[in-house]
């Protein structure tokens, strides 16, 4: 690069991702970690130092260093139960990249999420259409208030109904189909109310939704300044009257043995965050069942990838006979991971202090991690209900609104596409990071039940992730702009005749961004990032990204393809081996 300015490194980035990360998470990280990721090798195809996303924030060192973390964590179980062994950890660095819309790469019977005809293949748990119906699926969308350069993110999440009769509009229209039209219908209703009015609408009726903000602007509020100095997981001691636990006896199904071979997880999540979490210990051997309830709904689609390698089951939990069902799995579950708003599942009796009761008889300690949008309070936490933290934490919330509250989608707007507004990015991003910020409290938690005995309490949030993504800050403006250019001639762009902007949908930004990283980065589509399973759940073959972790001595892979919600039945017995 002239002027004499270093080229940006995308290496060097990551290891310094990983040292922000670390410093951030002081306290959390167990030595025996830390010593590991001293030697963590960051691999990667030919193409180092080139940048797959269009986005302006570090996306791919921020989850590169969490998918180190996270190996390391890994390593440092099976050193405790298999014996100490010298165990090269290798991340790849396109296939972490691949990992941050997963969901969007997967594809069962060759047909992706996009694809008009995957619908054949999927089980309809979009039981209230606000999925599959355009103007109900855009009742979730990022709109203009009535100040001009305010914005809210409107979401009726998978109802969709009373968000919009919130601002004065049927819950279904059948003559508004086409894109722009409901598009504009909706945003002409949000335009009658300011975002302060909409705010107070929104807790009224108990909606998602979320006003706009500059990342300067989050940073002033009370709540933002309290999550700035927060890793992207906590990790703390519920109880200490349990002795430690050592890992089952159980040998896994290869050569190559499984670290979590023979742990139990219940996981209690829908959507992407809280089952990547699952997922992501399922492809360490874990035997994960998901569990959802047969009237709530879930993306259809996200289910395809979301649930590989593990059992999904149905029990609706204001049941006595299904919470009969419930706690007799719990009574061998070491890890139970909640994705649900903070509070829900302690109203059904199985909040952090509830289960430990259900459990003591045992005398074995528990992981419970707490996945949410805005951040559960901590287990010890003597917050008020009715103090500002209690009730951001109570906030119903997704991706989209964790992007909106802390900045990341007006950084998208005005720093990437050149425009006066914010954007939604591309993908689930911050879903993804939440999940691998999971995944390594739960580690955490089993290493540290096994060396030191009790039970443990993990939170994770979609805001905290996002925290710790714009604390790294931006690219330098030279890649930025080269960026900018690359995908700007492959169609990704914002100012200009045909370029998206606030009001484009998740899905648009989406289809759009896949197709223009196709032509910057195909490497990232070779076949060699990818497997494929057969799936007696979809009744076809299912091809997902591989992992980005490769630890030396153990399988990183699942065992048993994936399935649609409520396939299984809610029992430990007689689990399927496919994958090997």
């Amino acid at each position: 690069m002239s002027n004499g300015v270093k080229p940006y490194s995308l290496h060097e980035g990551i290891h310094s991702a990983l040292q922000d990360l670390l410093q951030a998470a002081d306290g959390l990280v167990i030595p025996e970690v830390k010593h590991l990721l001293r030697d963590v090798f960051f691999d990667s195809t030919g193409h180092a130092d080139n940048i797959s996303l269009p986005c302006p924030l570090k996306e791919i060192e921020a989850v590169t260093a969490l998918k180190a973390v996270e190996a390391s964590t890994v390593a440092a179980v099976a050193d405790l139960r298999f014996g100490m062994d010298k165990r090269d950890i290798a991340i790849s660095i396109e296939r972490a990249t691949c990992f941050l819309f997963a969901a969007y790469l997967s594809t069962v019977d060759g047909m992706a999420k996009g694809d008009p005809e995957v619908k054949s293949r999927l089980k309809d748990t979009d039981l209230l259409k606000a999925q599959s119906i355009l103007y109900r699926r855009f009742a979730a969308n990022l709109y203009e208030t009535r100040k001009s350069g305010e914005y809210f993110h409107l979401h009726g999440s998978l109802e969709a109904t009373t968000s919009l009769n919130m601002i004065g509009l049927d819950g279904h229209r059948s003559d508004v189909t086409e894109y722009h039209d409901c598009l504009n219908l909706i945003e002409s209703h949000v335009k009658r109310f300011s975002a302060a009015e909409l705010e107070e609408m929104n807790a009224k009726h108990r909606q998602a939704g979320v006003t706009c903000l500059k990342y300067e602007d989050f940073k002033k509020t009370k709540y933002g300044r309290s999550k700035l100095d927060l890793p992207p997981w906590t990790l703390e001691n519920l109880d200490t009257s349990t002795p430690p636990v050592p890992f089952p006896v159980r040998s896994s199904i290869d050569h190559k043995p499984q670290p979590l071979a023979g742990i139990r997880v219940l996981e209690l999540c829908r959507i992407i965050a809280g089952p990547v979490i699952g997922r992501t210990l399922a492809e360490y051997g874990a035997d994960v069942m998901k569990v959802t309830a047969p009237h709530l709904s879930d993306v259809p689609f996200f289910q395809v990838d979301g649930n590989m390698g593990k059992h999904a089951t149905e029990l609706d939990l204001h049941d006595p006979s299904s919470r009969q069902i419930f706690e007799s799995l719990l009574q061998t579950a070491d890890i139970i991971i909640d994705g649900y708003r903070p509070g829900s599942l302690n109203r059904l009796g199985y909040g952090p202090s509830q289960v430990l009761e259900l459990i003591r008889p045992r005398n074995k300690g528990i992981i419970y991690i707490s996945e949410s949008c805005f951040g559960a309070l901590r287990a010890s936490s003597s917050e008020a209900p009715d103090s500002e933290a209690s009730i951001w934490s109570q906030r119903p919330g997704w991706q989209q609104i964790a992007d909106c509250v802390t900045g990341v989608a007006w950084t998208q707007g005005t720093d990437f596409l050149d425009l006066e507004e914010p954007v939604i990015p591309p993908f689930p991003m911050s879903d993804y990071g939440t999940g691998c910020a999971g995944a390594i409290a739960a580690l955490t938690g089993l290493y540290k039940r096994a060396t030191e005995g009790g039970s443990w309490w993990g939170g994770v949030s979609l805001v905290g992730y996002d925290v710790y993504l714009l604390s790294l800050g931006l690219y330098p403006p030279e890649v930025v702009d080269d960026l900018k250019s690359r995908f700007r001639y492959a169609g990704f762009y914002g100012k200009g005749e045909g370029g998206l902007r606030h009001s484009d949908s998740v899905d648009e930004v989406g289809r759009r961004a896949l197709k223009a990283m196709k032509q910057v980065r195909p490497e990232l589509f070779d076949e060699g990032n990818f497997d494929e399973a057969w799936s007696h759940g979809f009744g076809a073959k299912v091809r997902y990204a591989k992992s980005a972790v490769d630890i030396a001595g153990i399988r990183v892979g699942f065992s048993r393809g994936t399935r649609p919600n409520g396939t299984d039945q809610a029992s430990w017995d007689g689990w399927e081996v496919e994958l090997r």
